[in-house]
């Protein structure tokens, strides 16, 4: 076996920048990631052991049996180390140095709305009030205070807010910027439309075409956050309807967008929220070279031509030693099954490994189809690990 080392320009890093798309259709309560049904296992329903419309984090426990699903443990030691879950009251009181500290799995993630009241004083509501003051160099609708328009006036403290919630692991670095698209229908029927037009976190409602408001700003996003505030309290349709949790009938609106997780959720509407995420994956090429009049042997036994081993002992006269003679397998291609074409060394190539400093493999790359190389060759393969 030959091992070549990868010079300073055989290697290459990068990073590949993609926009996955991600969607959530809401309805009579139940979230629905992607268009994806649950499935059944064999011994658990469903196979992750998460609700609909969430995304297993670690995708631990596929298929196990509630009775024996893996968990994460630490054990009571000098490092002081434990569990997020775990406040440091109970950590010095309700365990002995030796202790297992456990937690469970498996953790999930979806998106979440909140419907927050003017003057509630909401903590959520309050602790974005830096980020949203943050943006106000891309449009006046990133005040949590101040003038919003002209003559017009808004304190975020003192609104209906609705808040939808955005986990980085549907998004990765920041939701993609107009790509935000946001429907809502009532027994079927698109009665509003609202999208991020102008890349600027302004959710602006489009459609349906003519409707009341249309063209208005109904609320705002924060890209890098992962967070949608809706403010508009126009009614988008006669149709009434119980939203929780004020549970009080009234017209569908975008701060009763998204209703979710009630039992009492509204029968006659649906919702959907679609963007584009933003993700960066690492990527490492290598140049593998095979140069000329290198590799030129073979360890597959096809290699050698069989017909001519040597059947003799390999010892003689007591000690001596005879190296037997084995003779490389002719296989140049030839129109003639007699005469066979001139001999001439040639390997096929059907994979690479890559190995660390210490020859560890660490990776194989496998051609689909062999590359024959003679030794009048130089060949150059391309290998790509993504991160």
């Amino acid at each position: 076996m030959s091992y070549y080392k990868f010079k300073k320009n055989d290697i290459f890093y990068n990073r590949i920048k993609a926009h996955p798309s991600v969607d959530f259709t809401i309805h009579s309560g139940n979230i629905y990631y992607n268009n994806r049904n649950m499935e059944s296992g064999s011994n658990a329903d469903p196979v992750l052991h998460v609700p609909n419309g969430h995304i297993s984090l670690y995708e631990i426990n596929v298929d196990r049996p509630s009775g024996g699903l893996i968990y994460p443990f630490v054990s009571k030691g000098g490092s002081l180390t434990s569990f997020r879950t775990v406040n440091t009251s109970n950590f010095n009181s309700d365990f002995s140095y030796g202790d297992i500290i456990s937690s469970s799995y498996p953790l999930s993630a979806t998106i979440s709305r909140d419907y927050i009241p003017q003057a509630s004083s909401d903590k959520k509501l309050t602790a974005l009030r830096n980020s949203i003051n943050y943006y106000r160099n891309l449009s006046s609708h990133f005040q949590f205070s101040g003038t919003v328009a002209p003559n017009h006036t808004r304190d975020l403290a003192d609104t209906n807010v609705n808040l939808i919630s955005i986990p980085s692991i549907f998004y990765g670095a920041k939701i993609d910027p107009g790509s935000i698209d946001l429907k809502f229908y009532v027994t079927g029927t698109l009665v509003g439309h609202a999208k991020d037009e102008r890349r600027n976190g302004e959710l602006i409602q489009v459609g349906p075409q003519g409707s009341t408001n249309s063209g208005s700003v109904v609320g705002f996003a924060l890209y890098n956050e992962g967070f949608m505030l809706l403010t508009a309290s126009h009614a988008l349709s006669s149709h009434t309807e119980a939203y929780p949790p004020v549970g009080i009938a009234s017209n569908p609106s975008w701060v009763n967008f998204a209703t979710t997780g009630s039992i009492s959720s509204p029968a006659s509407s649906s919702f959907d929220i679609g963007f584009n995420g933003t993700t960066f994956i690492p990527t490492v090429t290598m140049l593998a070279h095979a140069k000329k009049a290198d590799l030129n042997y073979s360890s597959n036994i096809t290699f050698l031509d069989h017909d001519s081993f040597s059947t003799e002992s390999e010892y003689s006269e007591g000690s001596l030693y005879r190296e037997p003679e084995y003779n490389i397998k002719n296989t140049v291609k030839s129109p003639y099954n007699d005469p066979t074409a001139s001999f001439e060394r040639q390997v096929y190539i059907s994979r690479i490994g890559i190995y660390d400093e210490d020859k560890n493999l660490i990776a194989i790359a496998k051609l689909a189809t062999p590359v024959r190389k003679r030794e009048a060759d130089s060949l150059t393969f391309k290998l790509k690990l993504d991160i």
